[in-house]
């Protein structure tokens, strides 16, 4: 790994078994997370988000989940061979996760100062008292105003914001290199919303620290992220820097996505959607499993029947599209030409 490379996953594949059959949730996921940068990673609800997120640190529950294959770097360590002592010690300490709705993640019949300490002695292995301090002085860093009282209150006691403000806290209190933030203000109202991500951009600065935002939020992601990676139904479509994703994406999910944003001025216009469904994973389409919903490769045989790969267009994008700018080769276009009797789409269209 580069010096300046802080995780790195590579191909990772989870599956789990239901009644019905096996699900592949997660199918050959790749990205790279840079020291002291955040990287957003965005795409449909059910696209395999928040599994990857827990595949990382382990806490996919097996069974019925397994790892399938793949490979989760943090410095030299593959997380995913490491003993399950040396992943309670990354765990919290090096690597913290912050979870959607902290009313479920928060214990109810424990005070917030409890369960903030009980991280701090597990992790750090400090004393009671100072553990305390420690835990209170994390709720004024994230906030939260009269934290001594607050340290005696129980969970049902805070609002959601608080609620989510205690979370950071509790994830932050060990001062990890890396923080998880999955869908960190999807139950919060906006104005909240907008302070909780002010803090973590803040207490990210103030420790240099690295962050992946797992959310569907294209609004978030423009305002908080360096680096986007786009999945739908459990594989990677699109990766970029987010200047690119956001001033030409290449993908036509990504490309959706974009164009389903409300923009000033179009109180009056109806919102682009994507047509049709999120598909099921019990029964992905052939080919590539957005053709059923693509504006440009509905309708195309190479879409309905082969799927792309993750292929680099250009330095430091990636794209899975047989129709994206830059994607094709030419001897691809003339075997495209010889089997079909057409041209391809052409690019950018």
């Amino acid at each position: 790994m580069g010096k300046d490379l802080l995780l790195s996953v590579r191909d990772l594949s989870v599956c789990f078994s239901t009644e019905e059959g096996d699900v592949r949730a997660v199918n050959d996921v790749s990205f790279d997370i840079g020291k002291g940068r955040t990287v957003a990673l965005v795409g449909e609800s059910g696209c395999g988000k928040s599994v990857t997120a827990l595949s990382i640190l382990r806490l996919i529950p097996q069974p019925p989940g397994e790892i399938v294959s793949g490979e989760v770097f943090y410095g030299k360590n593959d997380l995913l061979k490491a003993n399950e002592n040396r992943m309670r010690a990354i765990r919290g300490n090096h690597i913290a996760m912050i979870f959607q709705e902290p009313m479920t993640s928060l214990n109810p019949v424990h005070t917030v100062g409890a369960q903030i300490v009980e991280a701090i002695e597990l992790h750090q292995s400090a004393k009671a008292k100072n553990a305390w301090g420690h835990a209170t002085e994390m709720l004024r860093t994230v906030g939260i105003a009269d934290p001594e009282r607050r340290m005696t209150e129980y969970p049902h006691q805070l609002s959601g914001g608080m609620r989510q403000r205690v979370m950071i806290a509790m994830a932050l209190s060990c001062s990890p290199d890396l923080l998880i933030a999955d869908e960190p203000t999807t139950a919060l109202d906006v104005t909240i919303q907008a302070q909780i991500m002010e803090l973590l951009r803040q207490l990210q600065a103030d420790k240099n620290m690295s962050v992946l935002l797992i959310t569907h939020d294209l609004g978030v992601v423009a305002e908080n992220a360096d680096d986007v990676v786009v999945m739908y139904a459990s594989k990677v479509v699109e990766k970029a820097a987010v200047g690119p994703i956001f001033e030409k994406p290449l993908h036509p999910y990504t490309k959706g996505l974009l164009r389903s944003l409300p923009r000033i001025g179009s109180r009056l216009k109806r919102l682009d959607v994507i047509g049709g469904s999120v598909p099921d994973p019990l029964d992905f389409p052939s080919g590539c499993k957005f053709h059923p919903r693509c504006p440009v490769g509905a309708g195309d045989p190479r879409c309905q029947s082969c799927e792309p790969e993750l292929r680099r267009v250009e330095a430091g994008r990636e794209v899975a599209c047989w129709f994206a700018e830059g994607y094709q080769r030419q001897d691809e276009i003339e075997e495209y030409e010889s089997k079909y009797g057409k041209k391809p789409i052409p690019a950018g269209s």
